[in-house]
């Protein structure tokens, strides 16, 4: 059920106001703001960051249809308002975030300052059976007879087996009185994973600084990719995180924290 109370997007703001850089960080599927609440931490004191739940995800507002250029819109309304209302800030977007993060850049280049692109390329994915597969899951969970998150982890481990990943998708469930309800909107984010796999350009290519950001053991960042990014993107840095997968920022915090910190703090 949609949360009507809810704002059009819900952030929280992590670091004191008045640091030198201010940076927005855009989550992935199913994913939260909070997911970068560790990388954030570890920014300051010099940054200030911005976490968002995007549309459909965390405690912001439900859509009625997935549109990556009305995602970024809306992020763009929301930043004008306060958090980018002096100014140029830094956005980091992972995954569908990263997506997020490369409309913003070329529909509202005012706003962006340097743009971090995390495992993603500006391509439409050829196959989103990883993703169909782990909402599919989360689907098939009966809320109306579920007594405890536990025995939702319980009864998704055969089809989820990796704990981490399980973990993962079941901070999205939430009590709900007596029962239990997902936060982010499974039924139109399982419905539109194709629309979520592509990305059509939008706007002139974006001329500030990007660092782009791969996992050494993902799959999601191809060399074939790099003439897509430098087209619309071309002060591109590709930087590979040795040992990471696609989540890069929680599988090698450090190693991404200070990538981003080095690459949004060059002269």
């Amino acid at each position: 059920m949609t949360d009507l109370t809810a704002p059009t997007l819900n952030t929280t703001t992590v670091g004191e106001a008045g640091a030198d850089e201010r940076v927005v960080f855009l989550h992935g599927l199913f994913g939260q703001g909070k997911n970068f609440t560790t990388i954030a931490k570890a920014l300051q004191p010099g940054f200030t960051s911005l976490l968002v739940d995007l549309p459909n995800h965390g405690r912001s507002a439900w859509t009625q249809e997935f549109s990556y250029a009305d995602m970024a819109d809306t992020v763009a309304d929301h930043l004008r308002e306060d958090f980018a209302a002096d100014g140029r800030v830094h956005v980091v977007g992972h995954s569908m975030g990263g997506k997020v993060a490369m409309a913003l850049a070329l529909r509202h280049p005012d706003l962006v300052d340097r743009l971090v692109v995390v495992d993603i390329a500006p391509v439409s994915s050829a196959d989103m059976s990883e993703f169909e597969h782990l909402l599919g899951a989360l689907a098939t969970l009966d809320l109306d007879d579920l007594p405890s998150r536990s025995a939702a982890d319980d009864r998704l481990a055969d089809r989820i087996p990796h704990t981490g990943t399980r973990g993962f998708l079941l901070q999205n469930l939430r009590a709900d009185g007596d029962g239990w309800r997902w936060q982010a909107n499974l039924d139109l984010l399982l419905a539109e994973l194709p629309t979520i796999g592509g990305f059509i350009p939008d706007g002139a290519p974006f001329d500030r600084p990007v660092l782009w950001v791969a996992g050494e053991r993902s799959p999601y960042v191809q060399p074939e990719h790099r003439p897509a990014m430098e087209e619309l993107f071309p002060r591109t840095v590709l930087v590979t995180i040795k040992g990471a997968g696609h989540w890069v920022h929680s599988e090698r915090p450090e190693a991404f924290t200070s990538a981003v910190r080095t690459f949004l703090t060059a002269e």
